[in-house]
């Protein structure tokens, strides 16, 4: 269940692709390779009402906050935060070079005793995978 929420400053949609943000991620997170497929999602919310830093409106932020469920190993999560938040970063590279910009990433571990989840995807993308 690696579920992503992206908090960003609405002034970003003005430079910013955000549907290419969360194919960013998603890819990347794929990528890492301990991420089931059929779990992952990426959602972004714009933030219309913030305040960043002096109050000045040209600054913006992006905060990333990634929900796992347990099962990882510390070395594991690090690892993959690194690979994800670096493929981020890069994508957001011409962001830094024309404003003031804030990002962040966080992870989350979610306790699987009060962690609920109905998913059929799962099964769905490995029948597909079976019969093409």
């Amino acid at each position: 269940m690696p579920h992503f929420t992206i908090e960003y400053s609405a002034n970003l949609e003005e430079t910013v692709a955000m549907s290419e943000v969360c194919e960013t991620v998603r890819r990347a997170a794929v990528e890492t390779g301990i991420f089931p497929v059929g779990g992952i999602r990426v959602r972004a919310i714009a933030c219309k009402h913030y305040a960043i830093a002096d109050g000045r409106n040209d600054h913006a932020f992006l905060a990333m906050l990634l929900r796992l469920g347990e099962g990882r190993d510390l070395a594991a999560r690090k690892k993959a935060g690194e690979h994800i938040f670096r493929a981020l970063s890069a994508y957001l590279d011409p962001v830094f070079a024309s404003s003031k910009f804030a990002l962040s990433f966080d992870m989350q571990i979610n306790d699987k005793e009060t962690s609920f989840k109905r998913n059929n995807i799962h099964e769905a993308l490995k029948a597909e995978a079976v019969h093409g």
